[in-house]
């Protein structure tokens, strides 16, 4: 039997991982790449969409990653990281940095930044920062950084919504 649940009965059933992630995915993003360097000097770097403003003063911007990812260690011992909005042309390189293995940074034009982070050239923005706090939320670790050099571009951004990458069209 189907029907619709009242805002009470919303609240007290807790949301079970795959419906939380489906009602989630409805939220359209940007999609961006993140890098940094490891302690041993290599570039790092993955997809994400869990990347968002925090404040304008000081200019400070946050992004999550997943506890059991590999490349957390990296992220954790970094001062420095670079968040890459990418622009829809850009989407194969989302791809390749959302996979697992491979020489990520074969493709792109890539230049160091503050603290040797990565920087993509073409994207849609450029945000270089110092980290400021890591904390815990759940099973991510969230990365507040201190926007110290950024750069934006009059170029369409990549979008994700329900699990599929999407473009920006004209609001008529």
């Amino acid at each position: 039997m189907n029907r619709v649940l009242d805002v009470a009965e919303a609240v007290a059933a807790a949301p079970e991982p795959r419906a939380l992630r489906s009602a989630l995915g409805r939220f359209t993003t940007g999609v961006t790449i993140v890098t940094c360097l490891d302690a041993a000097g290599q570039r790092v770097g993955l997809t994400a969409n869990s990347f968002g403003s925090l404040s304008l003063e000081p200019p400070l911007v946050l992004w999550s990653l997943r506890r059991a990812s590999p490349s957390l260690a990296a992220f954790e011992a970094a001062a420095h990281f670079c968040i890459n909005v990418l622009a829809e042309s850009q989407v194969d390189l989302s791809r390749r940095f959302a996979a697992p293995g491979s020489d990520r940074f074969a493709e792109g034009h890539w230049s160091a930044g503050l603290g040797g982070a990565p920087v993509l050239a073409g994207c849609a923005a450029v945000f270089e920062c110092r980290t400021e706090q890591r904390l815990d939320g759940g099973d991510h670790r969230l990365f507040i950084g201190r926007v110290e050099r950024l750069a934006d571009m009059a170029v369409a951004p990549l979008l994700f919504h329900s699990g599929h990458y999407r473009m920006l069209g004209e609001v008529l």
